[in-house]
């Protein structure tokens, strides 16, 4: 404490003016977030205009650079494999790329933010912007390619959003599959595809799809030659790679109950040791410590099944590409059980008994005629005489039931198969995404029946199936 000159000590300090109160600095635009919104605003201007905007170009460009990016990020025409290929550390950062963050909630990391902005944005680019000209095979084979990396990115395998090969692959990708299906079949149709199956090195460079497939089997009878014979062998190709996946599917159910009638074979991989044990606990020596076993027992894996009767009628109008391919590959595995009796028809405004050649649907497809409307009473006339015992008959009716004038016809006939005893199993549609379109009138009319449409995907089929041929 201070004195003043009497010596006296200094009283409190009369109250001055109050301090003036300063806002803080405002803050300045986050650089990250400004580098994020350049990637995104040059991302939609060219999927909406696909013309080159300088401005954008030139700062996304400056943006790529600094953060240690390979410029080809921002090429259109350099597929995915070819940066991948250059830079093989970014493979990794690819999958899982647009799945969600577990750590969301938690900091923020805004240079990873504006990184994974960087990938994200070539990714939709080289998918989604396809251009409106002709297209070559390459560039279907790259834009194939590149479609897989957005489905890795997704967090699935290649062809899991789009099908086929990847059945089953459990992707839904809030619905995005059928639209990448629906750029793929344009591609297709912009290609001149007679004149790339005449020529083998370009015949060579298309990858099988559904697209590509559907367009081949409308187009197998304008054909001849050398592209008849191209066109053959990428649906054969395929209709194996589908095959191999769903008699996967198929084995992995079980059918029937064990028949215990039939004596376990006995080998070291049927061996119930657990059973075994018990049975033989009579006989442990305490002062051995030791278990002497008089008897093995083994478990049954024979099973018993009954003879059955599948009778599969696939509506082949234009709408049912998809369910055609995978229902023919699904006769076939099902034709190979032991005691199932397979018969397939397909039908349009007139019905075809494909049964013959079940065994082989690559022979199946290629007597198809899709397209057109569907007679659905036609195919029924057709399959009731199938029918010999009606407890031991699955039918499987696979079309989206738009029959128009003949509903009510149709229906009928179904009711009178079904109340008869036959196990009826009407399918919406059978895709490798589970996507299908049901007519509502016979959609209600099936689950007042007690015989509700079964989901469109291929797995609900393959289970179905197993239950009823039990």
């Amino acid at each position: 404490m201070t004195e003043d000159l009497t010596g006296q000590p200094p009283g409190p300090a009369a109250p001055g003016p109050a301090p003036a109160k300063t806002d803080p600095a405002p803050a300045g635009p986050d650089p990250y977030d400004n580098r994020r919104q350049v990637l995104y605003w040059r991302l939609l201007a060219r999927l909406f205009d696909g013309e080159e905007q300088p401005a954008l170009e030139s700062a996304s460009l400056e943006v790529v650079e600094d953060i240690g990016l390979p410029s080809a990020l921002l090429d259109p025409g350099t597929s995915l494999d070819s940066v991948v290929q250059r830079h093989p550390e970014l493979a990794a950062e690819f999958d899982g790329l647009m799945t969600p963050d577990d750590d969301a909630a938690g900091d923020r990391d805004r240079a990873a933010e504006v990184r994974r902005a960087a990938l994200v944005s070539k990714v939709l680019l080289n998918v989604f912007a396809t251009g409106s000209s002709t297209v070559t095979a390459e560039q279907l084979a790259r834009w194939q390619s590149d479609a897989g990396w957005l489905e890795r990115a997704l967090g699935g395998p290649p062809g899991g959003l789009r099908g086929g090969r990847a059945a089953g692959a459990g992707l839904d990708a809030g619905g995005l599959g059928p639209e990448l299906a629906a750029i793929e079949a344009d591609l297709v149709g912009r290609m001149r595809l007679r004149e790339v199956l005449a020529d083998p090195g370009l015949a060579a460079r298309l990858t099988p799809s559904m697209s590509l497939i559907e367009q081949l089997l409308r187009d197998k009878g304008n054909l001849s030659g050398l592209a008849l014979a191209n066109a053959k062998s990428l649906i054969r190709r395929y209709v194996d790679e589908v095959a191999e996946v769903l008699r996967t599917q198929v084995e992995k159910a079980t059918v029937g109950e064990l028949d215990r009638s039939v004596p376990p074979k006995r080998v070291f991989r049927n061996l119930d040791l657990d059973r075994t044990i018990w049975k033989n606990l009579t006989n442990w020596s305490p002062e051995e410590e030791r278990l002497y076993v008089d008897r093995l027992y083994y478990r049954h894996t024979v099973r018993r099944t009954t003879p059955q009767r599948l009778i599969v009628v696939v509506d082949q109008s234009g709408s049912m590409v998809d369910s055609m391919v995978n229902c023919t590959v699904l006769a076939s595995i099902f034709a190979g059980l032991p005691k199932v009796d397979v018969h397939l028809i397909a039908y349009d405004t007139r019905s075809i008994d494909l049964t013959p050649w079940v065994h082989d649907p690559f022979d199946v497809l290629l007597r198809t005629n899709l397209g057109g409307g569907n007679d659905g009473p036609v195919a029924m006339a057709m399959a009731r005489p199938k029918i010999a015992e009606p407890k031991n008959t699955v039918m499987v009716w696979i079309s989206d039931f738009y029959e128009f004038d003949r509903s009510q016809p149709l229906f009928e006939g179904i009711e009178a198969v079904h109340r008869s005893g036959v196990k009826f199993l009407p399918v919406g549609s059978v895709t490798s995404s589970g996507r299908q379109e049901v007519n509502p009138w016979f959609r209600e009319r099936f689950k007042a029946l007690g015989t509700p449409v079964v989901s469109g995907h291929v797995n609900k089929l393959v289970h179905e199936l197993k239950t009823f041929l039990t």
